[in-house]
């Protein structure tokens, strides 16, 4: 789901102001035929028309852009959950459909009205009515509209991923994971930036056999609850919800500005539910010394793709295993 095109949401103010400008343009049409009572039906008839249709042009333009979370992968409703208030996105999406149906009528109401009627004065005063209730109706939902607007903003920042099997490559920033990422993906083309404030998370893809496989790359964080940021929160849902196998990628040489206990205090805090493999960058400039004192095994480009297939290999076989059993 990418969530980079949904368009800025118009205010109260912008949609009313627009609505009755294209109203009184209507209302100069100079070709219409009949009697003075059928000109003036028809003239205001054309303008109700006119501010139904323009309003609703733009309301179906912002309730279908924005996605219902029924439509959604459970992790884009997850990370929702995490950075808008959930009920509230659903009620300012109602607010649009009800302000779209309150709208629809009206103009339906009114326009029958007008044409029923044989006064001038009566002709004019249905029309300020009409008026009326369309602003009234537009400006109940202005707060939800100016919601949805917020909630746009944080959209953005949402990377764009897949539902398949998704590699993680998780550590610290400046370790070498985006450099990391482009040897495996084999080309810079392939990724795509998602930038937040100074950190990202970097998507690209691989093919492993006859499977194309998702990596993403995610920044670490020690912080927990409160004191995670928006990236860090994102981050930590790829890793629980998305990943099917993590790489973790160390920078022993010390240029990434975190020191080796650090990166291993995050290295543990990942736990043991995922495939998690290790991947050391930098060994250009990683002495000897330290080299020979590591511990963890290590991996790699190659041997990483070639156990990231044996993932593949073993969760499409369970998945087969599970699929024969409910048979």
């Amino acid at each position: 789901m990418n969530f980079q095109g949904i368009p800025p949401v118009e205010t109260e103010k912008t949609l009313l102001d627009y609505a009755f400008r294209k109203a009184r343009e209507k209302g100069i049409e100079k070709n219409l035929k009949g009697n003075w009572l059928e000109i003036i039906r028809k003239k205001e008839g054309l303008k109700i028309d006119s501010i139904k249709d323009m309003l609703v042009q733009r309301l179906e333009k912002t309730k279908a852009t924005f996605p219902h979370p029924k439509q959604l992968p459970e992790f884009y409703v997850q990370l929702m959950k995490l950075t808008v208030d959930l009920d509230e996105y659903k009620k300012s999406l109602a607010a649009v459909e009800w302000a779209l149906g309150r709208i629809r009528f009206f103009q339906a109401e009114y326009v029958k009205k007008i044409f029923r009627s044989t006064d001038h004065q009566k002709i004019k005063d249905l029309s300020r009515q009409f008026y009326g209730r369309i602003a009234s109706v537009v400006k109940q939902i202005n707060g939800n509209l100016r919601f949805l607007e917020e909630s746009r903003k944080i959209f953005r920042t949402y990377p764009d991923v897949k539902e398949m099997f998704t590699v993680c490559i998780y550590g610290f920033p400046n370790v070498g994971k985006s450099t990391f990422l482009n040897k495996l993906t084999g080309t810079k083309a392939e990724t795509a930036p998602y930038a937040f404030t100074t950190r990202s998370i970097n998507a690209g893809y691989i093919t492993v056999g006859e499977h194309k496989i998702q990596v993403l790359d995610v920044p670490g964080t020690l912080a927990r609850g409160e004191r995670m940021n928006l990236i860090e929160r994102q981050a930590e849902l790829v890793l629980k919800k998305l990943a099917d196998v993590i790489i973790f990628v160390f920078d022993l040489s010390g240029y990434s500005g975190y020191s080796i206990k650090k990166q291993e205090q995050l290295y543990r805090n990942i736990g043991t539910e995922k495939k998690v493999l290790v991947y050391l960058s930098k060994l250009d400039l990683t002495e000897e010394e330290i080299l020979s004192e590591w511990k963890h095994t290590y991996y790699s480009v190659e041997e990483l793709k070639e156990k990231i297939g044996e993932e593949v290999e073993k969760k499409g076989a369970k998945r087969e295993s599970e699929d024969k059993s409910e048979l």
